[in-house]
């Protein structure tokens, strides 16, 4: 069963040492969200090809 927001939170700093700083909690946080995120876009299909991000690139970067 999906957690909620604050017990998958709890669930993820329970994890990290004692030592953990504020930053250090949301950075994993963030890194976690950001990371959800990304699958999230797979799954709808929300990305683009590495070949066609490379061709843009290429393309701005060719001298006239």
């Amino acid at each position: 069963m999906p957690l909620n927001a604050k017990e998958d939170a709890t669930r993820q700093i329970d994890h990290l040492p004692d030592q953990a700083t504020l930053n250090d909690i949301m950075y994993e946080l963030y890194v976690k969200q950001k990371i959800e995120g990304g699958i999230k876009a797979i799954e709808e299909g929300r990305t683009v090809p590495h070949d066609q991000i490379k061709a843009r690139i290429m393309a701005r970067h060719k001298s006239p």
